[in-house]
């Protein structure tokens, strides 16, 4: 398979904020590596990454060079609390990005994408090879 996740280095929040939650708060300006599944069908590659609380026109997507990139961001709510405070909060507001390599055997053109309840859905296409046909050649 040739759609590879790179390695992103702001996956490394992940790591710290799963081990000690309650020491390592999210701060405003990180960016997140969105979660992520990666499916290969006959003709194509389908992945589909969570973004909770991201709202359609907040979604880029782009290709250059081979690497399709994925980024988006989740805005918070800004309202004042008049009654307690808030004790702990998980949910995540911020950018997200992630990257693929996509590799020689995906259609760039042709990769199309949605998005419906927090979950963006991209088909890749792979390129069609020409199957070489076998024909005679007569001998004069």
């Amino acid at each position: 398979m040739s759609l590879i996740s790179r390695n992103n280095v702001f996956d490394i929040d992940r790591f710290f904020h799963d081990s000690w939650p309650q020491l390592v708060e999210p701060q405003a300006g990180t960016f997140f590596a969105p979660r992520v599944d990666i499916r290969e069908a006959d003709d194509h590659y389908e992945i589909t990454a969570e973004l909770p609380g991201v709202e359609k026109n907040d979604i880029h997507v782009h290709v250059k060079e081979g690497v399709l990139t994925l980024e988006a961001e989740a805005s918070k709510e800004q309202k004042e609390e008049k009654e307690g405070k808030i004790i702990r909060q998980e949910r995540r507001y911020g950018k997200y990005m992630r990257s693929f390599n996509l590799g020689a055997d995906v259609n760039e053109s042709d990769i199309k994408a949605s998005f419906k309840d927090g979950v963006l859905s991209l088909q890749a296409p792979k390129v069609v090879e020409k199957v070489q046909e076998r024909r005679r050649i007569e001998v004069a």
